[in-house]
């Protein structure tokens, strides 16, 4: 299976109430119907965010498909110019950010209780190769978030090499996405040695602070 990720603003002007419920209650309509498409899920930022600051994206979408030559069929669809038509009613298009990622596993756990969804948006630090900064993000800093015990799932997106072939660089290089049981078990989390370990070790191979959002998660399609 491989997946594209759409990190995502609202359109200028937009409310997040309307931007959350069009993309939910209308856009995602014309998406279920992509050929080929396997699982289909929204995170909306939670309304939350929005008290004090402008969260640093919207949410995001996820879309799996089983291979590459799935995604490639894919562009003879008419349907896909109708969703990229569609989007411009509510996304902020010259912000938005596409990726064709690999998915990591880090921790498979269930998600327990209402569930809540940190979207972590991970740029690697300065100077440092690619293939290196992702065996240290999923072999050295993997299993210390994985050791934070109110972690119930961990999964890491590295966009794949072929995003950086012929000199060119993708925006963000991956996001990583872990699951709570609630606020307070996220709020719990940030107070163990587990946590201090994990944070100690981003200097080592992203750019910090990291831009993250806690999400509402949304599957449309299963």
């Amino acid at each position: 299976m491989i997946k594209v990720v759409s990190v995502m603003k609202r359109r200028s002007g937009m409310s997040v109430d309307a931007f959350q419920d069009y993309w939910r209650s209308q856009h995602s309509t014309l998406v279920a119907q992509l050929p080929s498409l396997k699982r289909y899920v929204q995170s909306h930022t939670r309304l939350s965010g929005y008290k004090n600051r402008e969260p640093a994206v919207d949410g995001i979408s996820e879309l799996w498909f089983d291979d590459t030559d799935a995604l490639s069929a894919l562009q003879a669809s008419p349907l896909l110019g109708v969703v990229a038509e569609d989007q411009k009613k509510f996304i902020d298009m010259g912000s938005q950010v596409q990726l064709l990622v690999e998915e990591h596993v880090i921790k498979d756990g269930e998600i327990s209780g209402a569930g809540v969804k940190n979207i972590e948006i991970v740029r690697r630090k300065s100077g440092m190769q690619v293939e290196a900064f992702q065996t240290h993000w999923r072999e050295t800093h993997g299993p210390l978030g994985a050791a934070i015990p109110q972690v119930d799932r961990y999964v890491q997106n590295h966009a794949r090499l072929s995003s950086y072939q012929s000199g060119r660089e993708p925006l963000i290089d991956g996001l990583a996405l872990t699951w709570f049981a609630n606020t307070d078990a996220m709020r719990a989390s940030a107070k163990t040695s587990e946590y201090d370990d994990t944070r100690a070790d981003e200097d080592n191979f992203v750019t910090v602070p990291l831009d993250f959002v806690i999400a509402t998660e949304y599957v449309i399609l299963e």
